[in-house]
């Protein structure tokens, strides 16, 4: 989710905005949909926007349907994954959002959706990687996948895991990848639980049609939940 104006994510990760036809504003992102990444521009080393589709694609695939089982990576599998580990080495990129949603079951038949975010309400970046696939073509698709890890104290009682959040002082650690430098594993660890908070919101936000400010709005849950 990112409810943040365009201009505000562009000066909170150091890139400059440029003109374009879609906006960052997005409070229900789906898998397989396009949307920005910051990684470094290949020619200057600079950080830049640039869009690509959530569900990361290895070069050697065959065809683009692996993309919808990589949308998130767990992090103690990536150095040995094959769909990852070249990714990890050489094309790292971050995750813009204002937060993310999680469901917690309540029953075997129901579960409560949940939005987590920084107390702060700052933007937040996901760890991720990123590929370069190409169609039969000979056309390129750039596409991504969120890094995860097990969850901390808060996020434990809905969910058993949760993105890498990187802190803003390792931005530029994560994103400068070259294949003679020992990727920064250390950094992919759940965040510290005093930064978040979570707030139940309604089941209106598990429908991609509906993506509106309404999303993140918290509402009392219709069951019972751990953190009644």
């Amino acid at each position: 989710m990112r409810s943040s104006p365009d201009e505000l994510l562009a000066e909170w990760f150091g890139v400059t905005i440029e003109p374009s036809p879609w906006s960052l504003v997005n409070y229900n992102i789906t898998p397989q949909s396009f949307q920005p990444i910051v990684r470094l521009n290949e020619k200057n080393h600079k950080r830049v926007f640039a869009p690509a589709r959530w569900g990361l694609i290895p070069s050697w695939a065959r065809d683009a349907s692996i993309g919808i089982h990589t949308i998130n990576a767990r992090a103690e599998e990536i150095e040995t994954k094959p769909a990852f580990r070249s990714a990890l080495k050489t094309r790292r990129c971050l995750v813009p959002a204002d937060g993310f949603y999680e469901w917690q079951r309540i029953t075997s038949k129901d579960k409560q959706p949940f939005c987590i975010a920084l107390k702060s309400r700052q933007p937040l970046a996901f760890a991720g990687l990123w590929e370069r696939w190409h169609e039969k073509d000979g056309s390129p698709l750039e596409t991504f996948t969120i890094l995860t890890t097990h969850a901390n104290e808060l996020m434990a009682p809905i969910h058993d895991r949760m993105p890498v959040i990187l802190a803003p002082a390792d931005y530029q650690r994560w994103l400068d990848a070259s294949p003679k430098s020992p990727p920064p594993l250390d950094l992919l660890k759940p965040c510290d639980s005093a930064l978040l908070d979570a707030w139940p919101v309604g089941d209106a936000v598990g429908n991609v049609r509906n993506n509106s400010p309404e999303n993140i709005k918290p509402v009392t849950p219709t069951h019972h939940t751990l953190f009644d």
